[in-house]
């Protein structure tokens, strides 16, 4: 067991963990980050917690709670960053680019350079920003970076709420992008419709590829649909699976359909499973005449006969060189 502490740069967005240090420190606090070019304010979401320590890589440790010369300089670092982006959206609209501009950041630590603006941008195309750079730096006063990216980056960069109510997962705890295909969606069950299954950023859902341990998981224990199974309630069918709630759905001997836990159910071994027409068609015993009965016409009870072939189209015949249309042509 180690403990473990979560931070985030900005209200809602993605979490960063730390080793507290021994330390002590409740939510809401300031503390430091150690980052490449030094030391970052950052607030406490989640505080100190014993965890297991296989969950979690080599954790950085924190360097203690933010003085008032951090949290000032932080304060300053957020109104450089609002003037750039602000100062850059007037200037790429006076050049005229096809740039959608998406976050900005400042690094006033380094050794190479006092100031250092990065900007991110979405473009469809390569856009020729040689003009533009030079505007910024004049403008700004600091070396410029123009950094484009992907739209899984842009969304996780700018936040966002996804279809499900909670914040994009991409911005909040998602630390990698691994390859989607809708493999997935056919192994768990979803409409094969990219359109249903995309996200914010335009691509398939981050969710079907974290989620695809647990869908793993419950088929291992969970029976095979159209398996003969024992409830609570009474025999069943296994019609589906209801992987969110642990559950399947059965259908009883009366065609009635419910969820049942997986803890509560037994499987029939050596049981073929029942058809449910059968079982409610069987509920009473037929008497002559009846449908379902020995002495019942063809036409009572019998199966009924599948759909007839549709044809194939034939294809039609080309007229031979000289030969006559059926026009008369």
């Amino acid at each position: 067991m180690t403990q473990v502490m979560a931070v985030e740069f900005r209200p809602h967005g993605q979490l960063h963990y730390l080793d507290p240090g021994g330390r002590s420190y409740r939510v809401g606090d300031a503390v430091l980050f150690p980052t490449d070019n030094g030391p970052e304010v950052c607030r406490v979401v989640w505080a100190p917690e014993s965890c297991d320590a296989a969950g979690f890589d080599p954790l950085p440790a924190c360097l203690g709670s933010a003085r008032d010369d951090d949290l000032r300089r932080d304060a300053r670092n957020l109104r450089i960053r609002a003037e750039a982006l602000a100062v850059t959206r007037r200037l790429v609209e006076h050049h005229g680019l096809a740039m959608k501009l998406v976050g900005v950041d400042l690094i006033d630590r380094s050794d190479d350079v006092d100031q250092l603006v990065i900007i991110y941008y979405t473009a469809p195309v390569r856009v020729d920003f040689r003009a533009l750079l030079t505007d910024l730096a004049r403008s700004l006063q600091s070396r410029i970076d123009l950094r484009q990216v992907g739209s899984r980056d842009a969304t996780r960069i700018a936040g966002g709420v996804g279809d499900c109510g909670r914040d994009l997962c991409c911005s909040t705890f998602l630390d990698s992008f691994e390859p989607i295909s809708m493999r997935l969606a056919r192994l768990q069950g979803l409409p094969n419709n990219p359109l249903q299954l995309s996200g914010v950023c335009g691509r398939l859902k981050c969710c079907l590829r974290y989620e695809q341990a647990m869908y793993a998981d419950f088929s291992n224990r969970a029976p095979e649909v159209g398996a003969s199974i024992s409830t609570p309630g009474g025999e069943g069918v296994v019609v589906a699976h209801v992987v969110p709630l642990d559950a399947v759905t059965v259908r009883d001997a009366d065609g009635e359909v419910s969820a049942c836990p997986l803890e509560s159910l037994c499987p029939m071994a050596g049981r073929p499973a029942p058809d449910h027409r059968t079982l409610r068609r069987h509920r009473h015993d037929a008497g002559p005449g009846e449908p379902g009965s020995p002495e019942s016409g063809p036409g009572e009870g019998a199966p009924r006969p599948g759909p007839r072939p549709v044809p194939k189209p034939r294809r039609p015949r080309v007229a031979e060189v000289g030969e006559p249309r059926p026009d008369g042509r």
